[in-house]
């Protein structure tokens, strides 16, 4: 488990440096993040130390959040001053969501044709070719 931990670390270490001299824009745990994603792939597998840590991580990843939650019940009277703009801010954020995935989904989907099929110039042959699973044909004699 050890072993784990310190690659998490050494990575994690590694992306705070890049942060810090070479991406300044981007958090330096989110760089260690990528770069250990990258190490990953190319090594093929997850070492035993690792996957111990990250299934420990992931029991408990609950407690990360209580000290958001003190944090809310903390400032419940500044929130409640707030409470306005911050429905209006949510509301407003939940349906631009909607409506750009919504759109983005009418942008991608492949189009449909008057019957219903679907983009047909994907999967359907040609009129003057056979398609590829059918039967060879006979040869003329």
């Amino acid at each position: 488990m050890i072993p784990g931990l310190l690659q998490l670390l050494v990575f994690q270490g590694l992306g705070e440096l890049l942060a810090r001299f070479v991406l300044p824009v981007v958090p330096g745990p989110v760089i260690g993040l990528v770069a250990l994603l990258v190490w990953l792939r190319l090594r093929g597998r997850v070492g035993e130390g690792l996957e111990q840590v990250s299934a420990a991580f992931s029991r408990h990843l609950g407690l990360l959040f209580v000290p958001a939650a003190v944090g809310v019940v903390m400032f419940v009277p500044q929130l409640r001053e707030s409470l306005p703009g911050l429905l209006a801010a949510l509301v407003t954020s939940v349906v631009a969501t909607i409506a750009v995935s919504a759109w983005l989904l009418k942008v991608l989907s492949p189009r449909e044709d008057g019957d219903g099929q679907g983009d047909a110039g994907l999967d359907a042959a040609p009129a003057d070719r056979a398609p590829l699973d059918a039967a060879p044909a006979e040869p003329r004699r």
